[in-house]
């Protein structure tokens, strides 16, 4: 039963060390997760003997259910309470780990990562609402969201590493049982450190079950387009069925939400200036961010023949950019302000792309600066874009809210990736994964990435475009 137990709200970072470290053990989760299996799909292919499709959907079938059914439970725990359903998505976390030694077939495995999915779809979103709402002051939910944020880095960061140091001693589960004590940490830090949810801060008219079945069918679909499109290329029919089923399905929840008494989201809140600007620049940052990953990943081992670990430590400048500017984040906000450090942060991110798109062929110390701007940028509008969006929304919308932000960044990571690797796919010919290409194929690489990098530069400009008009508008809506 939610109780409407009250606890002092706290003045400073350290009175609310035992919640911050629970949730920053579910950030850790999220980063860890993928980046430390990353390094053993070699292996988990040999020992399962799984196809290439299969060894894609043990990473895929977790990102596809947790991008898929964040909105559907951040409404959910904005009804039923943020700390019951995150506590209740811990278990299941730590459960589906421990399922991982059972594991036989690739199939198999493949369900364990979707309940993993599910796990992270219920426990993401509610903590950055729960860190948000566990302060009043903006310069400490700053402060919070930085730190728990750049545990999570520090997850993403190590992964690769500790997950290839690991493997030469013990079989590859144990990078999954891993999330074991993590959950468990997480779990403790929660139940110790946050009062449950106060009864009159819930959201309480009925789920619209139509509407979370389009908006997850929109957002699984959004998700599936992008792989195919990478995998069988703009010829293939199936990137495009999936792309028109995704958008239909956008139309139809959309309909939906405006005839719907109680809608799962009230397309109202995302008319409110914060949240739109927000959701803008968080979109600006996703499309970047992973489109210029993808692109650097390649340009490293197929055009400069890099071996893999090389072209890791070519990535080092946005990993040490990342982590380096933790510190820096609330001064560099406190002294511009919130609204004109989310732009700002979101305009590096567009001067990063723009700097690869023009320099990318002078060497790898153009891609190191646009590497390090991106990262830069990143490091500040993933904290105050999302801030921005929580703080534009009622009390009883914040882990909507925050699943909103959440996915908006899932589905902008894939749209990145899936316009660039549409391009290279038109514009290469042949296999590009191939071994000794023809002078004719290294001009075609070229001009794709050229032509990829410029579309992220335009998309990302035109978004932070939005954002910042956006943000301009005054608004009275009020909390």
């Amino acid at each position: 039963m939610i109780t409407n137990t009250v606890r002092p709200t706290p003045r400073s970072l350290r009175a609310a060390w035992v919640a911050l470290t629970g949730l920053g053990a579910v950030f850790l989760f999220e980063m860890l997760d993928n980046s430390i299996l990353n390094v053993a799909l070699p292996t988990i292919g040999r020992e399962l003997n799984a196809s290439t499709t299969a060894l894609q959907w043990v990473t895929g079938a977790y990102s596809v259910v947790f991008g898929g059914l964040m909105l559907l439970l951040g409404a959910v725990a904005d009804r039923f309470g943020r700390r019951r359903v995150m506590l209740f998505g811990l278990v299941l976390l730590g459960l589906a780990s421990l399922a991982t030694v059972m594991v036989r077939t690739a199939e198999e495995l493949i369900a364990v990562r979707a309940l993993m999915g599910v796990a992270a779809a219920m426990t993401t979103p509610g903590s950055m609402a729960l860190a948000f709402r566990l302060f009043e002051e903006e310069s400490l939910r700053v402060r919070a969201i930085t730190v728990i944020s750049t545990v999570g880095l520090v997850g993403l960061a190590i992964g690769p590493t500790a997950g290839g140091l690991v493997l030469a001693i013990a079989p590859w589960q144990t990078l999954l049982l891993v999330n074991v004590p993590i959950a468990a940490l997480a779990f403790l830090g929660i139940r110790g450190g946050i009062a449950p949810d106060d009864e009159a801060d819930l959201h309480r008219v009925p789920i619209d079950v139509a509407g979370a079945l389009l908006a997850t069918a929109a957002i699984v679909l959004g998700l599936v387009a992008p792989t195919l499109f990478v995998n069988d290329g703009p010829h293939s029919w199936a990137p495009w069925a999936a792309t028109v089923a995704a958008l239909i399905a956008i139309v139809l929840f959309v309909v939906r939400e405006r005839a719907a008494r109680s809608p799962l989201l009230d397309l109202a809140l995302l008319a409110r200036p914060l949240v739109s600007s927000g959701l803008a620049f968080k979109a600006a940052a996703g499309i970047a961010t992973a489109g210029l990953t993808y692109l650097v990943t390649l340009q490293l081992q197929l055009d400069w023949g890099w071996p893999p670990a090389l072209a890791a430590l070519g990535m080092l400048p946005q990993v040490v950019v990342l982590l380096a500017l933790g510190p820096f984040v609330n001064p560099f906000v406190q002294r511009v302000g919130i609204g004109r450090a989310a732009w700002l942060s979101a305009a590096t991110v567009v001067l990063g792309l723009a700097v690869y798109a023009l320099l990318h062929g002078f060497g790898y110390a153009a891609v190191a600066v646009s590497l390090a701007l991106v990262a830069a940028g990143l490091r500040v509008v993933g904290v105050v874009a999302a801030i921005n969006v929580l703080s534009g929304l009622p009390k009883n919308r914040t882990s909507i809210g925050s699943a909103l932000a959440d996915t908006t960044t899932e589905v902008a990571n894939g749209t990145g990736v899936a316009l660039v690797g549409t391009i290279l796919a038109a514009l290469f010919a042949g296999s590009i994964a191939s071994s000794g290409w023809t002078v004719e194929q290294a001009g075609q690489f070229e001009t794709a990435l050229t032509a990829g990098a410029i579309a992220l530069t335009l998309a990302a400009a035109a978004l932070v475009a939005l954002g910042f008009v956006r943000a301009g508008r005054p608004t009275t809506a009020g909390r």
